[in-house]
């Protein structure tokens, strides 16, 4: 269990075990060297033995298999001892914890309670039968399974409260994820909006204005230099337009990602390109990122074919598997020289904004291409905690 805050309860009862454990040894081991009982020196050897056996286990790491042993040892080092002294049935106590502590459930109870009863028949084999030979232990047993048990609900309380704090933190953090992701959509629509009502529109209206310059003197002696200023700013809005549609987030509302990029292939065709698009395996709800990043992805895919490509059949294909979400798009153009995107980036803006968005949400990216043929594939790994929308 992780750190909580009843985590100093738990490690001070621990250590009051351990305190018990050796107070209990140095009363055997102290009543054999100032009383002189007989079998003196195989009680001290046998209670330091013990002592030793028990420190190995709290310091060293134990597994499965390995506190079996260690349980084992301790028993039988605790049987030869009570049958050398009677005072051996003191540490009983103790054990009956480290039974109760370390044997799964039922086990520790019956471990218990053969330990008690031979501590019984021991101070009776000793000292005679008494009354207070028997209900001693009993009562110490009695005494070590409350305890037990109460630590044991204690424990189980402390793990379900560490849980619960846990999956809120998860949740906390899952929330802060999305409101960052959220305001990164907000900023970048109102900054395309900007962009849209400033420079976009400056632009139409300086094509419009030598379209009007060009129609109202056609023998001007700068008509071409019109002309030219004209295709500037028709290029520079086209530009512009095209930023504006890659800062724009993802028009997913009512649709899901297969429908949306269905609709981006079905614009983009023509009479002299063919678009074919195929949704393959079962679709799954993703973080809103991903579809967003997918959705821009295929647009300046799609963008790019058609603008450069001179590609007469586009196969899109979106796939759904397991743990990851990839989107394929394969045209017969002309192809490029893939190593633009190590060049300046001004020459393959579409391709690089396309690279960003796949790093930028630990996805990959595949390129390649050659007369004929050009293939762009991304794939991003499917969240183990999915996202709600």
């Amino acid at each position: 269990m992780r750190d909580s805050s009843l985590t100093p309860v738990f490690a001070g009862l621990q250590n009051a075990l351990h305190v018990l454990i050796v107070a209990l040894s140095m009363v055997v081991l102290l009543r054999a060297l100032l009383l002189d009982e007989p079998h003196q020196m195989a009680v001290v050897v046998l209670t330091l033995g013990f002592m030793g056996a028990y420190l190995v286990g709290v310091v060293v790491r134990l597994g499965r298999r390995g506190r079996g042993v260690w349980i084992a040892t301790l028993t039988l080092l605790w049987l030869v001892l009570i049958v050398h002294t009677p005072d051996a049935a003191y540490i009983a106590f103790g054990l009956f914890f480290v039974y109760l502590r370390v044997l799964p459930p039922r086990w520790n109870l019956l471990a218990v309670a053969a330990a008690t009863a031979l501590a019984i028949v021991s101070t009776g084999v000793h000292r005679g039968w008494s009354v207070a030979g028997v209900v001693g232990p009993v009562i110490g047993a009695c005494v070590a399974v409350v305890i037990g048990v109460g630590y044991r609900t204690l424990y189980r309380e402390a793990r379900e409260r560490q849980r619960l704090i846990d999956e809120l933190v998860a949740t906390r953090e899952v929330l802060a994820a999305q409101e960052r992701a959220s305001g990164i959509l907000a900023e970048r629509e109102r900054l395309a909006q900007d962009i849209h009502d400033t420079v976009a529109q400056g632009l139409s209206s300086i094509q419009l204005l030598l379209h009007a310059a060009e129609r109202a003197d056609p023998q001007h002696p700068a008509i071409e230099k019109i002309r030219m200023a004209r295709d500037v700013a028709a290029d520079s809005l086209a530009e512009t337009r095209q930023l504006i549609a890659e800062l724009t987030p993802a028009a997913l509302e009512g649709q899901t990602l297969g429908s949306a990029v269905r609709r981006i292939c079905t614009r983009a065709q023509s009479e002299t390109l063919d678009v074919h698009t195929l949704v393959e395996g079962e679709a799954a709800q993703l973080p809103m990122p991903i579809e967003a990043a997918l959705v821009r992805i295929t647009q300046s895919a799609m963008a790019n074919v058609v603008q450069h490509a001179q590609a007469t059949r586009v196969q899109v294909t979106l796939t759904y598997s397991d743990d990851v979400v990839s989107l394929d798009v394969v045209d017969d153009g002309i192809g490029f020289d893939v190593r633009i995107l190590d060049q300046d980036p001004s020459e393959s803006f579409g391709l690089n904004a396309i690279r960003r968005r796949v790093e930028q949400l630990h996805g990959s990216l595949d390129l390649e291409s050659e007369p004929g043929h050009t293939a762009l594939a991304v794939s991003f790994p499917i969240a183990a905690v999915e996202t709600p929308r």
